[in-house]
């Protein structure tokens, strides 16, 4: 019987992410009960980062953690992707947060999320506290982490940040890196057109897909401040990925998580292509095909086989003889 793709494409070799294209923020108890009733609506489409960042209220930094640690372990969290975003290093109580998420929840927790990183030495160190307390709980998991590009330092050591062990995800942050740039990025840099056309955020977004890409590591687009118009939020979701290559966006409203979802989802020629693809390579047991006139090997039955699975994370119906042999 022929391999799964998983087994006959990569042979030992690191394989690539395959994480929904939408990450919903939530910030309070309420808000992370209703993104996890809609994250079992749409079947597990996206993930959420409960946030300690900015949705801790100060004073309650370790109750608010404390509450999220629960929250992971309950039955509302059915699919298991739901992660944290924690303070940054220069914050007081980042290493509580660890403390208290990875030893409550370490083998339940999708991600953690680490902000406002100034340099490539603060990000390091962050990384292996999470792995250290992981081992400590006496988890064997390691527990992926998701760093934020949105310092004018980060930016500068993004290469090397993106080398880094448990590394899942680099995050863009627009509103915190304009901000950085004391006015020679005018507020129009914080919405669009101008996110995707002045020259600094430009070189920006570019540098953090570069670097993720070639580390094997997610690039996650920024936050959409546009809120309830699905087009608009769409066509930002749309230009990130085609025309940047982003391949993830943040929502920070429940309406914008479709519009990101589909934006970012492979489209329906392009899933029936794969599934034509796939399924005579499967049946030649990944040797080369021809597919219309064209030579098919395992270089782009890699492109095809990523391409299927983001199409199955994101809700879109797949050909039930593929979905048989490759997902069930």
């Amino acid at each position: 019987m022929p391999r799964h793709p998983n087994e006959a494409l990569f042979e030992g070799e690191k394989m690539y992410p395959i994480l929904p294209t939408c990450e919903h923020f939530a910030g309070t108890e309420v808000r992370v009960l209703k993104a996890f009733e809609l994250q079992g609506k749409m079947g597990g489409v996206f993930d959420i980062t409960m946030d300690l960042e900015d949705g801790a209220p100060t004073g309650a930094e370790k109750e608010h953690a404390e509450m999220y640690a629960r929250l992971l372990q309950s039955d509302e969290n059915e699919y298991h992707m739901a992660g944290v975003r924690i303070h940054d290093f220069t914050n007081e109580h980042w290493k509580q947060d660890v403390d208290i998420i990875v030893n409550a929840a370490a083998d339940k927790v999708a991600y953690l999320t680490i902000p406002k990183s100034t340099r490539y030495e603060q990000a390091a160190e962050m990384i292996e506290y999470i792995q250290e307390t992981a081992i400590k709980a006496g988890s064997s998991r390691e527990i992926p982490v998701h760093v934020l590009m949105e310092t004018h330092g980060a930016l500068h050591d993004v290469w090397k940040i993106a080398g880094l062990p448990a590394l899942q995800v680099l995050d863009f942050g627009l509103m915190d890196f304009v901000s950085a740039h004391h006015g020679s990025i005018p507020a129009e840099g914080m919405r669009s057109p101008m996110q995707f056309e002045h020259v600094l955020i430009r070189r920006a977004k570019g540098e953090v897909v570069s670097a993720a890409l070639a580390h094997g590591v997610v690039p996650a687009h920024n936050v959409t401040l546009e809120l309830k118009d699905p087009d608009v939020i769409y066509g930002d979701a749309k230009r990130a990925h085609t025309e940047f290559g982003f391949q993830r966006q943040w929502s920070i409203y429940p309406a914008q998580i479709e519009p990101i979802t589909k934006a970012m989802a492979p489209e329906a020629p392009q899933i029936q292509l794969s599934c034509d693809i796939l399924l005579k390579a499967y049946e030649a047991d990944w040797g080369p095909i021809q597919h219309d006139g064209d030579l098919h090997d395992r270089a782009t039955y890699r492109f095809y086989w990523e391409q299927l699975q983001r199409a199955r994370l994101s809700g879109v119906e797949i050909d039930p003889k593929a979905t048989e042999l490759f997902f069930d």
